[in-house]
């Protein structure tokens, strides 16, 4: 039986991947979360995980009233979810926790010998090179859960399609809620506009980043230093229909594509069952019926956070990092109404631009410049106020 540690699990990504394990009879030894104690204290109760971290303290505090009954031991703060990260009996651990937050817990993961299945982009955007850097120092798989980067990951998979063979990478996009509109148009944009995703049914913070394009530039990121590939040889193309999830093209001009119905929980069990595949919940493509698949450039001259990412990973070391810092501030501060919409790519382009860059030769320099990427949003914000 597989043992997996889940944190975000009261999230989309971890409520799918619940429902996976509840298909597969598959073990949760540790659940993780911000908050949301009802959901997790039903989640408790029906996969019984030896640990539970809650980052709330006041939330844990009460969680671990509610599940005294339980054998479930309730850890809190931050560096509970660290700790459960790193003591949690499982073979693998799915990290889908929101932001900054899973850098430190998915270290603390490695160091332990556990697999990791990612979801969570931002560690990688922000200190790839350290993570993959203690990947290799202690030889545990690394599996994207990302449907681009399960795309790509899944076409490669193969002696005959090395990563030498590579010409292109290309990463598609569903253009978001905002596909072919102009600067003008998106000037009133509301946040209940910005996360009514039309395909994927995410969490707001991911939604918002998508209705920017600021989470294709992410995957971009996150794409070159998984797959060791310069961002000039990562291609965005808008496919509205969702359902080549990204391809590849190799030297000899053939080009291979992964293909499915939208739905994460492909990408969720193919990282939990790798290296073998089984039958899954989702629906399977019906290839005897007529549909179109639609490819288009994206409009970088109005989405300008995609060219900010490949100018971003291009710079390398620490400039990354303020990109990721400053683009959770400002969809923070959107979506509580203190920016607008445009908002957005003018206070993150200024703080790419404005903080130097260093290389990011450990955490704590990675985390400064986070920090003083935040700082910057906040300063401008503030200024305008």
């Amino acid at each position: 039986m597989k043992k997996i540690a889940l944190l975000g699990s009261t999230g989309s990504i971890g409520t799918q991947t619940l429902e996976v394990a509840r298909e597969k009879g598959y073990k949760i030894t540790a659940l993780a979360a911000r908050r949301s104690i009802d959901l997790l204290e039903a989640q408790i109760r029906e996969f019984r995980p030896e640990y539970c971290a809650v980052a709330d303290e006041k939330a844990a505090a009460d969680l671990k009233i509610r599940v005294a009954d339980t054998d479930t031991k309730i850890l809190s703060g931050d560096e509970g979810i660290i700790e459960t990260a790193a003591i949690s009996n499982a073979d693998i651990l799915l990290n889908s926790l929101l932001g900054k937050s899973g850098i430190r817990p998915t270290l603390a993961a490695i160091e332990s010998g556990k697999d990791i299945a990612m979801a969570n982009k931002e560690p990688l955007v922000a200190s790839g090179e350290i993570i993959l850097g203690k990947v290799k120092e202690k030889g545990v798989r690394f599996l994207p859960v990302d449907s681009e980067h399960s795309a790509i990951f899944q076409c490669l998979d193969s002696e005959h399609n090395s990563s030498r063979f590579i010409s292109r990478l290309i990463i598609t996009a569903s253009g978001g809620p905002f596909f072919s509109k102009t600067r003008e148009e998106l000037k009133d944009i509301t946040p209940a506009e910005a996360i009514a995703h039309p395909t994927w049914s995410m969490g707001a913070k991911i939604s918002v980043d998508s209705a920017t394009l600021m989470n294709k530039g992410l995957e971009l990121i996150e794409a070159a230093r998984l797959f060791n590939m310069s961002a000039d040889r990562i291609d965005v193309t808008v496919h509205r229909q969702s359902i080549v999830h990204s391809m590849v093209e190799f030297c000899d001009g053939s080009t291979l594509a992964q293909l499915g119905h939208p739905d994460m929980k492909h990408c969720i069990q193919f990282a939990l069952t790798y290296p073998e595949r089984s039958e899954s919940l989702c629906k399977k493509m019906d290839y005897t019926q007529s549909f179109t698949l639609t490819f288009a450039p994206p409009d970088e001259k109005t989405f300008t956070l995609l060219p900010l990412a490949r100018r971003a990973i291009t710079l390398g070391g620490t400039a990354p990092a303020v990109l990721n810092g400053a683009g959770e501030r400002a969809v923070e501060l959107f979506l509580s109404g203190k920016i607008g919409f445009l908002d957005i790519f003018d206070t993150v382009e200024s703080a790419v631009n404005s903080i130097p860059v260093e290389k990011a030769l450990s955490l704590e320099i990675i985390e400064e410049k986070d920090r003083l990427a935040r700082e910057h949003i906040d300063t401008l914000v503030g200024a305008r106020a």
